[in-house]
């Protein structure tokens, strides 16, 4: 069994009330728009890190990460990219990459926005942990944590911080 914790959008910001949980982490999924080296490193000082690069991340963190990777987890099938179907031309690649891996679980970021549903048609839970970070149009700060058992996902939990400015963040 693996604890996950999925993250994304962190635009160079990791808020130190989140330290506990990526800590916990035997892998942390960051969905993209990381930010800087100096934050991707810190996410590996936390655990091992499986990472893709998002529209804002320079050519220092595009050399180092993919635009999408396709791996397992114990026994699931993973797929995780920073924009999933939001244009046609995103949605023409993304399909494609679906069709061709059929995963069970399907990771974005991009929206800022916090998203978790099951697609019947292509047989996957599809995660959107929102935004970790302080910049973009989110109200609050979240992540997704989870276990994968084997073929299931198991305990998944929401983690919910508020934007207060004033807190202190590490990157």
């Amino acid at each position: 069994m693996k604890h996950i914790v999925v993250i994304s959008d962190t635009h160079g910001n990791i808020d130190e009330r989140f330290v506990r949980y990526l800590k916990k982490a035997d892998e942390i999924w960051h969905a993209g728009d990381i930010g800087d080296l100096n934050t991707y490193n810190s996410l590996l000082s936390y655990s091992k890190v499986k990472a893709v690069w998002g529209n804002i991340d320079d050519h220092k963190i595009r050399s180092e990460l993919e635009k999408t990777i396709f791996f397992k987890c114990e026994n699931k099938k993973i797929l995780m990219t920073h924009i999933g179907r939001s244009t046609k031309k995103n949605n023409n690649e993304i399909s494609q990459e679906i069709k061709k891996n059929k995963p069970d679980v399907f990771i974005t970021g991009h929206s800022h926005i916090l998203k978790i549903y099951y697609d019947k048609k292509n047989k996957m839970l599809c995660i959107n942990p929102g935004a970790a970070g302080n910049y973009g149009i989110h109200f609050v700060k979240t992540i997704v944590c989870f276990d994968v058992d084997k073929e299931k996902i198991k305990n998944l939990n929401i983690v919910e911080l508020s934007r207060n400015k004033s807190s202190n963040s590490i990157s």
